[in-house]
């Protein structure tokens, strides 16, 4: 993987989860990385997807200590329902861009779109995640960030599954929206399929 796209200018990277997901919100995270990175760094920052629970829970304290500076934007499934979910997407990653304290000179982008950010120049890298490490420091630092959220709400409404399918749609998940109807935290959008069958 290697460290950033453009060396000589302060530089952003993106990642979102749960845009597949039936309930609770979507979440970006950025994350600007300094020129140098530890080996342990290395070692174990890679797409969160290729990583156990355990190790991208190991791997997002390595990447908030060493971090030049990281943000978290959710963006709810009520807001997901009014705009739709790429929109929404775009609307978290901006949301994480505006938190920033330090301005980045160019984003680098998981995927094939992005919405233009201020100014900014962006590079939308598909597998990104696979490529730079600060994509995939983002992609970690919005999974385990969603999945804590997701493990909460969890407690609230126990019959959905939450705490194991995160809010993605589970067979477990699946029937119990078919027995239990939804809540306040489903996708109503999202729904239609699973509540006309």
């Amino acid at each position: 993987m290697k460290n950033f796209f453009h060396k000589d200018k302060v530089e952003v990277g993106l990642d979102e989860v749960g845009r597949g997901c039936l309930s609770g919100p979507v979440v970006s995270a950025a994350v600007i990385l300094p020129k140098e990175l530890s080996q342990e760094f290395r070692d174990i920052v890679k797409d969160s997807k290729k990583l156990s629970e355990n190790k991208r829970l190991k791997a997002s304290k390595i990447i908030k200590e060493e971090a030049i500076e990281y943000t978290i934007g959710y963006i709810d499934n009520e807001v997901i329902d009014k705009i739709n979910i790429l929109k929404a997407t775009y609307a978290s990653m901006h949301k994480s861009l505006n938190m920033l304290k330090t301005m980045p000179e160019h984003i680098i982008v998981d995927g094939d779109s992005f919405s233009e950010y201020e100014d900014i120049e962006h590079t939308c890298v598909v597998k990104g995640d696979n490529k730079y490490y600060s994509i995939a420091a983002a992609s970690i630092l919005a999974k385990v960030s969603r999945d804590e959220y997701m493990k909460e709400l969890h407690h609230e409404h126990p019959k959905y599954g939450w705490k194991s399918n995160k809010g993605y749609g589970s067979k477990e998940h699946r029937d119990a929206i078919l027995a239990e109807g939804y809540t306040k935290y489903h996708r109503k959008t999202f729904l239609k399929n699973i509540l006309q069958s």
